[in-house]
């Protein structure tokens, strides 16, 4: 029995396998090797090796595979299939040294053992019940990941819950939906008292929602297709990475955001077309349609601080300084003036006025923000997007003929719309928009759409009796820089 921890085993020793003694080793990379007589055998623990246990004589080895004829240590992009290993150390003292090992092994890959779930069982089919069921709850308990589930009742429930969750009983949160459940909880963490450990807590989404953007930004890192068993085994393994989180700000009113922002076309088509909601997802393509051959451009300005390298977009603009201090006059119950400044609530208050600040003027057709590179799963808005390099992709589309609209609104899932001689894509820092109203009707304004949800509504739009969060006027959007974690698949 080799223990040697430096060199090439772990531990080695002589068990039983399918009625037969065999040889097995773990390897100092974490690797269990043996000979089944035919073929040499391989499990990664890291990727593939979920959890096992001691049953009378024998250790379980519960694992997911790559589907195909059997386990070789190559990586490949089948179908995942669930197995048992079921291996039987010769003596009680290599059972026990076998089941130390392996623990030992699992426990320094830095895993979560507690998770905290938000399940949101009305987004998009309402299947997420039966994901959880179906594909989550397996794997958990597999890899022995000890949860509590919370089913959001209500909009905003998951905000809530996280702004008053004790975070010291768990390793992580999962959100089972879409991306709104992810929102609501950074909204949350953030509105707390200790924001600055509780943004900290890692957080996974597994996709049961309609977009699923966040998720399938993170699975496609590695090829991976956007499905619940890849996603909850990203939380299983326990990666993660920083993600960076832009405020949105007008007066005293904030919203936190993680995926994106959009005026004119693409806003309108996401939040009009829930009109047709009984169409499914091809609501979406049906009023797309509409939007296009109806095109709307709206009048209006954005200013923004440009990446390095970004420089030459828009003309250069001195006043922001002097109009982002004036009152906004069109909310009196803001009263204030809109600072210009890195955000207040946490980090360190940065002085933007003195930055190179640049602006375009309108009209529009489309305005939109992305802080990662999927808005949903057919939607690669900004390819170039990186999850935590402090900056916005920024999408503009000023002018263009409804034909060549139509043709590069149909290389989103492609992301090669950035292409288009009638697209500016560029990184940004900071941001201001100042929505107007339709060019064509000035008597109607427009939508912003915030990561899904409706930030602000003009005279005249859908369901603009509605109350929403902020008024179409003048907002301002900075980036904290890695600001919160999220589980990744590496």
């Amino acid at each position: 029995m080799d223990r040697t921890e430096g060199g090439e085993p772990v531990l080695s020793d002589r068990l039983l396998i399918n009625g037969t003694v065999t040889p097995v080793t773990l390897t100092a990379a974490a690797e269990l090797r043996w000979s089944d007589g035919v073929s040499h055998r391989c499990l990664a623990v890291e990727k593939e090796v979920l959890g096992f246990s001691a049953e009378g004589s024998r250790i379980k080895i519960r694992a997911v595979v790559e589907s195909g004829d059997g386990i070789n240590c190559i990586g490949g992009r089948g179908a995942l299939l669930r197995k048992k290993f079921v291996f039987e150390p010769l003596s009680s003292e290599s059972l026990r040294l076998w089941c130390q090992k392996l623990q030992e092994c699992i426990d320094s890959l830095g895993r979560p053992k507690r998770l905290f779930i938000f399940l949101n069982p009305f987004g998009g089919k309402k299947s997420a019940s039966k994901i959880f069921l179906d594909d989550v709850k397996p794997l958990l308990e597999d890899a022995n990941v000890e949860y509590t589930l919370q089913e959001t009742k209500y909009q905003l429930h998951a905000k809530e819950v996280a702004r008053t969750l004790d975070l010291s009983k768990y390793d992580g949160v999962v959100c089972v939906s879409g991306d709104g459940i992810l929102v609501e909880v950074v909204n949350g963490l953030l509105e707390r008292e200790d924001w600055n450990a509780a943004i900290r807590m890692p957080l996974g989404v597994v996709p049961a929602g309609t977009g699923n953007g966040m998720v399938k930004s993170l699975l496609d890192l590695v090829s991976d297709p956007c499905t619940a068993s890849n996603a909850i085994l990203a939380v299983i393994r326990g990666h993660k990475c920083s993600l960076d989180v832009a405020t949105i700000l007008q007066g005293k009113t904030r919203f936190f955001s993680v995926l994106m922002l959009a005026w004119g076309l693409v806003a309108d088509i996401d939040i009009e077309s829930e009109k047709y909601r009984w169409m499914g997802s091809a609501r979406i393509d049906f009023y797309a349609l509409q939007r296009i051959f109806n095109l709307r451009k709206y009048n209006g300005c954005i200013s923004f601080v440009p990446a390095s390298g970004f420089e030459a977009y828009g003309e250069p603009c001195s006043e922001i300084g002097e109009s982002m201090g004036k009152t906004n006059t069109s909310n009196p119950s803001q009263d204030e003036p809109i600072k210009v400044q890195k955000s207040s609530y946490y980090g360190p208050n940065v002085d933007l006025e003195n930055l190179s600040w640049r602006k375009i003027d309108g009209p529009f057709v489309s305005v939109w923000l992305h802080n990662v590179p999927w808005g949903a799963e057919d939607t690669m808005a900004a390819p170039d997007a990186k999850f935590s390099d402090g900056n916005l992709d920024l999408i503009i589309i000023r002018d263009c003929p409804k034909l060549s609209l139509l043709t590069l609104m149909s290389e989103l899932n492609t992301g090669n719309h950035i292409k288009s001689p009638h697209v500016l894509y560029l990184k940004v820092k900071a941001f201001i928009l100042e929505p107007g109203p339709r060019a064509e009707d000035p008597t109607k304004g427009g939508i912003i759409d915030a990561d899904g949800e409706v930030l602000a509504r003009g005279t005249g739009t859908y369901k603009c009796e509605q109350k929403a969060l902020m008024t179409y006027d003048k907002l301002q959007i900075t980036v904290d820089q890695g600001l919160a974690t999220l589980f990744t698949p590496i």
